[in-house]
């Protein structure tokens, strides 16, 4: 080779570890399911970071004094790349470093084979090699699958050992279409008042979270742990039961999440209710029967005891009075006890009711229990509030269902704003819901209109149907703004905000929706 051919190749093959990482970036953020991968990157994607190889290969096969040309392009975009910022940057996981070492090593066998065939041939076999990098990591993880498969193995049954080993452990399970999360976090806090407490952290749902839980955190002094418990399949749920056991389980909303991958909502309840059918007899099920999802549902297996909370259905045991929400929280009554919160919104009123019944059943003393309740902080991103410079900001983003964001916009409608000050919603909508995505954002647009005084969408994903929703509901065109992302987004709001606005951000889509 040539060295303009030379500077070509190495030029690639730094974009080619570059994109690579870009590549696996999107798999995991896809949970490394090839149907959830191949829906972002068909059609719409299938370009938008290698446009330019196309003519890269074109001119090197044409004239190899043209590769310079190439190498120039090939740089160009690495920069790109590399200065490109993400919402949710790659996780390097031992997983994503043995993918991402095999998915090289592919790529070197490549070169190398077409190297011992032809050595003029090396910049093309470079060149198309980037240009297919993604059947590269896909390939990579079909190699990789049966080494994650035993060492998964082999985690799960050290898992078992370990929580078998812990006798009088409670076991808590908390699982939901939405809530989950928020409710784990207020009733480890309550439970605090009396328990040494464990609680699965962040977002360790899976059952691979909760096996790395136990392996890593669960001590013999622990007294409860909390396991919240999410699904996008059926079955999901029953495998973290199956491993840990739960006695009591707390089932906090069924809606129409991951409609893609459930197909049905019938299919969302049974797999929701697999928590509460893996409850033994003597064991304790926790319902919101404001939730429709729940309170029609009548498959349910278990014959274990069950008490149910609400603030809409009168039937709930648990059911809050007298509620009054405020800027500085919410206060209500509970079977003649008064309880105060900091926390905005129906939804954590609910949360914390859940909480109170899993106390009241492990004798929390009330007195506890309330000053608990009072110093509960929002869970980031879960209608969490802060204040700066005059300007409100509730942080919903990452909530991702209708009925949240429905209470959500409840919140925000319900705020007291000065005159002229403005209530400002900031969304992409809603995803993963098959055939009901158009219809959920068109209502989504519809709740918009009915409660704020301004919109910016963002993204493209769901434009159409949120435009629809709001202009149903005659709201004024001047008043929304449709953003490209949330760069755009918020460079938009800081030419309209002013001092006593609010804003609500609802949603966050990931890197891998546009």
């Amino acid at each position: 080779m040539d060295i303009f051919s030379i500077i070509y190749t190495l030029a690639v093959a730094a974009c080619c570890i570059v994109t690579l990482r870009y590549d696996i970036q999107m798999f995991q953020l896809s949970s490394y399911c090839y149907s959830r991968y191949f829906r972002w990157w068909w059609p719409a994607n299938i370009f938008t970071h290698r446009k330019w190889w196309p003519i890269a290969i074109l001119f090197c096969l044409l004239n190899q004094w043209l590769t310079i040309a190439a190498a120039i392009i090939a740089g160009t975009s690495i920069y790109k790349e590399l200065t490109e910022k993400y919402k949710t940057p790659i996780v390097f996981t031992n997983r994503v470093k043995r993918l991402y070492t095999t998915a090289l090593t592919l790529v070197a066998i490549i070169i190398a084979a077409t190297a011992i065939v032809n050595v003029t041939y090396v910049p093309a076999a470079a060149a198309i090699t980037l240009l297919f990098s993604n059947f590269i990591a896909l390939s990579a993880n079909l190699i990789n699958t049966p080494i994650e498969k035993a060492i998964t193995r082999y985690y799960y049954n050290d898992a078992k050992k370990i929580i078998s080993s812990h006798k009088n452990l409670t076991i808590i399970g908390v699982t939901g279409s939405f809530g989950k999360t928020s409710t784990k976090n207020y009733l480890a806090r309550i439970l605090s008042e009396k328990y040494n407490v464990l609680v699965t952290p962040g977002n360790f749902n899976t059952l691979l979270g909760v096996v790395r839980t136990i392996r890593e955190q669960l001590r013999p002094y622990h007294q409860i742990f909390i396991v919240e418990m999410g699904a996008k399949q059926q079955g999901d749920i029953k495998e973290i039961c199956d491993l840990v056991h739960p006695q009591i389980g707390i089932l906090t909303a069924v809606g129409e999440m991951h409609l893609e991958t459930f197909k049905s909502f019938e299919n969302i309840q049974k797999t929701k209710f697999e928590l509460i059918d893996s409850l033994p007899s003597d064991g304790l099920a926790i319902l919101n029967y404001d939730s429709e999802g729940i309170s029609s549902y009548k498959a349910q297996k278990s014959t274990c005891a069950t008490l149910t909370y609400g603030v809409n259905n009168p039937q709930a045991k648990f059911n809050a009075q007298n509620i009054i929400y405020g800027a500085s929280g919410v206060t209500f009554t509970l079977n003649n006890e008064e309880y105060e919160s900091k926390l905005l919104g129906r939804g954590n009123l609910l949360n914390i009711l859940a909480s109170i019944a899993v106390a009241n059943h492990l004798q929390v003393p009330l007195n506890k229990q309330k000053a608990a309740i009072a110093r509960l902080q929002p869970v980031e991103h879960r209608l969490s509030m802060r204040r700066a410079n005059g300007i409100t900001v509730l942080d919903d983003a990452y909530n991702s269902n209708p009925a949240g964001a429905a209470m959500a916009i409840e919140v925000l409608k319900n705020f007291n704003v000065g005159e002229g000050n403005k209530r400002i919603i900031i969304t992409p909508g809603f995803v993963e819901m098959g055939q009901k995505q158009y219809e959920a954002n068109k209502t989504l647009g519809r709740h918009i209109a009915q409660g704020c005084d301004y919109a910016i969408i963002v993204n493209a994903t769901n434009r159409e149907a949120i435009k629809s929703g709001i202009e149903q509901e005659k709201f004024d065109n001047r008043k929304t703004y449709f953003a490209a992302n949330l760069n755009e987004a918020h460079a938009h709001l800081a030419t309209i905000l002013k001092a006593g606005d609010v804003v609500l951000y609802e949603n966050d889509l990931p890197d891998n929706f546009k």
